[in-house]
């Protein structure tokens, strides 16, 4: 079967993007249509998958090259790009990845009779609407991140689809409250590969400043405002009473980044928390190896009600415990596998009381114990390409 994945943003890289890419290999021939802000070659051959970019203006352009590869879905040299790549490589089936380019991939199929296959990694309608919670009302939010055209988007694009993956058990209920049958509908989890966490083994060169006396916490991942990281910051003053030298390690890079920093600032917390920036996975893992305590304090939106992090497993995979929010598929998951605690979200309070319910060396053992246990039997890759290829499956079969 030869597949054509669309992606709205640069490749590489995305790891969910990568891991269904690998998992396709093995069994088809993937034309991967993506995004090409950064300039880079129109067509490139890695690793067996074939990309397909976006033509890109001269550097002298600017940000001009950004604009006409916005992934909205009636820019026509998205929808160009994708019929003609369908059209040269005889592709069988889209899949395509959430919801800017859903109608896109949608009327391309339709157009030449191919199934198409939506990937809602995400609830985007929700977290368009954390970011307007945020940031207020703005010409530009309402023009290109409006949250009511932008939930017609999906309730038309799942209706339509001929199938649907889910990245959580809650967001596939979700999507049967709109009325998706069930069997268009399969699970695929942001679940880890056996060569990450494998291969993280040998991995060093994590530059985090630890202190052997202090208790080190882990946020990995975007620093946006509904993920929480506020609410970690300052549950740290909190902690210190008991714990002086607990330490809070930042890894990612945000629109709220400088957000965060001046609270940290106006805490008086610079030796207590530390930004160690963007870091490719590699040495993320290593910092998830060096730390005590995995975090996922994300509010409890729509959005993470029913969206389920990478981090979560990551942490898992490392035999680490997890604190997070009491968002509905964290814990969930959590509560169910005893991998960690759980806290009130947006409650700095009730976070330092998690915090210090893990001081215990023989308590974080156990709980991390458990929390790779899970991963080894349950909430692996090797389970979620199994879906991901029998999604695929039923999709094609369903077109004929």
């Amino acid at each position: 079967m030869i597949v054509c994945h669309v992606w709205d943003a640069d490749y590489p890289w995305d790891v969910r993007v990568e891991k269904i890419c690998d998992s396709l290999l093995k069994k088809h021939e993937v034309h991967l249509v993506c995004r090409n802000a950064k300039r880079r070659a129109r067509y490139e051959y890695a690793q067996g998958l074939h990309i397909h970019r976006l033509p890109c203006l001269p550097e002298r352009f600017g940000g001009l090259n950004g604009l006409i590869g916005f992934p909205a879905f009636f820019n026509p040299l998205w929808i160009y790009e994708i019929w003609k790549t369908v059209r040269r490589t005889k592709a069988d089936v889209i899949v395509v990845r959430d919801l800017p380019l859903a109608w896109t991939a949608l009327g391309v199929g339709r157009l030449l009779g191919l199934p198409v296959v939506l990937d809602m990694a995400e609830n985007y309608p929700a977290m368009i609407q954390d970011i307007w919670d945020y940031q207020g009302f703005s010409v530009v939010n309402f023009l290109v991140r409006n949250p009511s055209l932008i939930r017609l988007v999906e309730r038309v694009s799942v209706r339509r689809c001929d199938h649907v993956l889910a990245v959580v058990e809650e967001s596939r209920t979700r999507l049967m409250s709109l009325g998706v049958d069930s069997a268009r509908t399969s699970l695929v989890i942001n679940t880890p590969t056996s060569g990450r966490w494998v291969e993280s083994t040998c991995v060093r060169g994590a530059d985090i400043v630890r202190d052997p006396r202090s208790l080190t916490v882990l946020y990995l991942g975007l620093l946006e405002w509904a993920r929480g990281i506020e609410t970690a910051i300052r549950a740290i003053p909190l902690v210190r009473k008991r714990l002086p030298h607990v330490k809070l390690v930042i890894v990612g890079s945000g629109r709220h980044e400088a957000d965060f920093k001046q609270v940290v600032a106006q805490l008086g917390l610079q030796d207590s928390v530390q930004f160690l920036g963007w870091l490719d996975y590699t040495k993320a893992i290593e910092v998830i190896k060096e730390c005590d305590i995995g975090l996922v304090p994300h509010h409890a939106t729509e959005s993470w009600n029913t969206t389920i992090p990478n981090k979560l497993f990551d942490y898992m995979s490392m035999g680490k415990p997890v604190i997070v929010s009491n968002a509905k598929p964290t814990k969930r998951i959590v509560q169910e596998e005893k991998c960690g605690k759980v806290f009130e979200e947006q409650n700095a309070e009730d976070l330092s009381r998690a915090i210090l319910e893990l001081e215990n060396e023989f308590v974080r053992k156990e709980m991390g114990r458990n929390g790779r246990e899970a991963v080894a039997t349950k909430y692996n890759w090797a389970v979620d390409e199994e879906r991901l290829l029998r999604a695929l499956d039923l999709a094609v079969a369903g077109g004929k």
